[in-house]
């Protein structure tokens, strides 16, 4: 398993590369590069931290059209699935332990209007689940799609930018999981709506 992802970590990467390489034959002042994270690592600084941490590197294809390589890491000690609401992060629905996922993945960007986007993202994410203890149980595989409509706001002339957005996450492929974190998995959808965004990063 680790090797596919690797394989295709590296695949993605030469992708993009090879789109980097090419010319640009518009507008000169056009800045089509960009390097990015999300807004969510703030939450790094709150008493129980996610160790979220997440970088992009992306490219505009044309005006409208972006693609971008995203790595992320991060724990958590819930189920996914669980809705906004009173069973949200409950003690009850906790983990025996947590799971620290590592990916690398892609995004596809499309602007609609303005600066009105939808986003498409895949991450192909190496899961370790790790016990109360903090012994390691065993590693899974995770397949995490999001689907996200933001607005793109530019700042300091067009050399920097936010994304506040909204997203739907779904992951249908989710394998090898302990049966004490399963047991509370299947309780919950593969899926989750209304997840807030907010990107940032620097255009060059």
């Amino acid at each position: 398993m680790k090797t596919k992802l690797i394989l295709l970590s590296a695949i993605l990467i030469m992708a993009v590369t090879s789109t980097y390489g090419q010319k640009s034959k518009q507008d000169s002042t056009f800045r089509r590069h960009f390097i990015g994270t999300s807004g969510f690592m703030l939450a790094n600084l709150a008493p129980n931290p996610p160790s979220f941490y997440q970088i992009n590197f992306g490219y505009w294809l044309t005006k409208r059209d972006v693609i971008s390589i995203e790595a992320k890491t991060w724990t958590y000690k819930h189920p996914l699935g669980i809705p906004y609401g009173t069973s949200f992060l409950a003690p009850e629905y906790k983990y025996p332990g947590y799971i620290r996922e590592y990916g690398i993945g892609i995004a596809y960007q499309r602007y609609l209007w303005k600066d009105l986007y939808t986003a498409i993202h895949a991450v192909p994410f190496l899961q370790k689940y790790v016990d109360k203890d903090g012994k390691k149980i065993q590693n899974g595989f995770q397949l995490f799609m999001t689907g996200r409509i933001g607005y793109h706001i530019r700042l300091f002339k067009d050399r920097f930018f936010i994304e506040p957005s909204l997203a739907v996450t779904y992951w249908p492929i989710n394998t090898n999981t302990p049966n004490g974190f399963k047991k509370l998995e299947d309780k919950w959808p593969n899926y989750f709506l209304f997840e807030p965004g907010f990107h940032l990063g620097v255009k060059f």
